[in-house]
């Protein structure tokens, strides 16, 4: 069974080819993806690789943690499922006041 690994403090420069050859001397990689920022466009300095088998994935955590690849440390070890997060809240503005209304002064005399 597959064994997805979490690879962290990757180069700016790390491309998905690269992540994939560099963890290709461990055995079969199912598949490597950097994360991408979606506002910049550019490497969050993360990202996943997934390994055909258990044992394969123990080499590479054992040979690829705490070793220099494409100019920085990187930490590698076995990628947890991701947490939950609430649900994202619709649309809406700011801060209104007690009475409904914009939460600004009210002027008058």
């Amino acid at each position: 069974m597959a064994k997805k690994l979490y690879v962290g403090g990757l180069s700016y420069d790390t491309t998905e080819e690269k992540l994939k050859e560099a963890f290709a001397q461990f055995g079969t990689v199912e598949s490597a993806a950097v994360i991408i920022d979606r506002m910049s466009g550019r490497s969050k300095g993360f990202g996943f690789v997934e390994m055909s088998t258990e044992e394969e994935a123990q080499k590479a955590i054992e040979g690829m943690n705490g070793k220099e690849f494409d100019g920085r440390t990187i930490t590698v070890n076995e990628a947890r499922p991701p947490e939950a997060r609430p649900p994202r809240q619709g649309g809406g503005g700011g801060f209104r006041g007690s009475h409904g209304f914009g939460g600004g002064g009210y002027g008058g005399n």
